[in-house]
């Protein structure tokens, strides 16, 4: 059976949780990216829509040829359209031209991969605890504010007295001086004081007799690994005949799983109901919060649709200028539109009409609506035949 020197700790304790633990899911450096890619994104899509000529639009349907077009998505409009979706809540803003839906899709897909990783992450910090450990080796502890000690006058004091390794020597240097208070005479009474001071006293002792006390006792577990290595034996006189008998027995028990067998039983059965007694508690190091290298990937995807909905816009507001030309140069119609584009301000604009084949504009292009001009004058004579009555 091989054993060593380690550390007896109290149990480390459950890290309390933070106000703002509901956002542990995401790294720092990933909610930054978040409100950066918000801030663009709705600042993108308010430019291009106020670009292309397909998100302005008559508020009026009944009308077939306006005067002015209305653009549903001023600055405050793209902000709650994207604040909407990021928040699965949606708004009644709907996107009408290509640029504008491609923009609009690709948030979404965004939106929809950051939100699933954020629930199932925030499920998983909810569940599971983090561990607050005050130390996880020899050198933190030695390091650390922690009082320690060990059994006076035994095999592990001159462990530590006779080591040439100058943590080691720090540490022995450090229980001579506290003496008494540290160094005890047995280690039930090197257990009992790790008990009452829990997380402020560590005792070193044999790995075997603390994982035989861990099986019995609660609150307490071993630290670190072994800080030496050595085995039990069978001690015989000089020259014993029995010798070889016991070696060979040892060794073969030791390769049909005798001894692990009854270090199972006497450790861990016998220990069995006492261990059950204690509380448990679901903890674990190993949840951490996704970083920009777990969700950079949609990120990039994200980007990439903003760039073909800027190319598609810049497409579409050509043409579209192309179209429309009244007078002047291409040049300088797309200057002007340009320009009443990134004022930013202002969500209405006038109509340009067509040209025809004959360079003139017709008269039902001008806005001309014969129905609903025939009923504007059958109510002018309505009212005035009732004026004339009422004289």
């Amino acid at each position: 059976m091989n054993l060593g020197i380690s550390i007896l700790f109290t149990q480390p304790q459950a890290k309390p949780p933070s106000l703002f633990s509901f956002m542990s899911p995401f790294a720092w450096e990933v909610w930054i990216y978040i409100a950066v890619a918000f801030l663009s994104v709705s600042f993108i899509l308010f430019l291009v829509a106020r670009i292309t000529p397909y998100e302005w639009d008559s508020p009026l349907p009944c009308i077939a040829n306006p005067e002015k077009l209305y653009n549903q998505f001023n600055l405050a409009n793209s902000f709650w359209f994207t604040i909407g979706s990021i928040l699965q809540q949606g708004s009644d803003l709907a996107p009408k031209a290509v640029s504008t839906r491609i923009i609009a899709g690709t948030w979404w897909f965004f939106t929809l991969i950051m939100v699933s990783s954020y629930t199932a992450n925030l499920a998983t910090f909810l569940i599971v605890q983090e561990l607050e450990e005050s130390f996880k080796n020899l050198e933190e502890l030695a390091n650390s504010k922690i009082d320690y000690g060990c059994v006076a006058n035994g095999s592990t004091s001159k462990f530590f007295s006779s080591s040439q390794n100058p943590v080691k020597q720090r540490i022995w240097e450090n229980m001579k001086r506290k003496g008494e208070i540290v160094l005890k005479t047995s280690n039930d009474e090197g257990i009992n004081s790790v008990r009452a001071r829990p997380g402020k006293f560590a005792f070193f002792m044999e790995s075997t007799i603390i994982e035989y006390h861990m099986e019995r006792k609660c609150g307490i577990t071993q630290v670190g690994g072994l800080l030496d290595h050595k085995g039990y034996g069978i001690a015989l006189p000089k020259d014993s005949p029995y010798l070889d008998f016991f070696n060979s027995k040892i060794l073969k028990m030791q390769e049909n799983g005798k001894l692990d067998e009854l270090k199972r039983k006497w450790w861990k059965e016998e220990g069995k109901e006492a261990s059950e007694t204690c509380p448990t508690t679901s903890v674990s190091d190993s949840v951490k919060a996704l970083s920009l290298s777990n969700v950079g990937g949609v990120f990039v995807v994200l980007v990439f649709g903003c760039i073909v909905a800027i190319i598609i816009t810049a497409t579409e507001f050509f043409f579209k200028i192309r179209k429309l030309k009244t007078k002047g140069s291409l040049k300088e119609e797309i200057i002007k539109d340009l320009q009443f584009a990134l004022q930013c301000r202002g969500n209405v604009k006038p109509v340009k009409k067509e040209k025809t084949t004959e360079g003139v504009v017709t008269e039902d292009e001008l806005g001309s609506t014969p129905y609903l001009n025939n009923f504007v004058s059958s109510l002018n004579e309505a009212v005035e035949s009732s004026s004339g009555s009422g004289g």
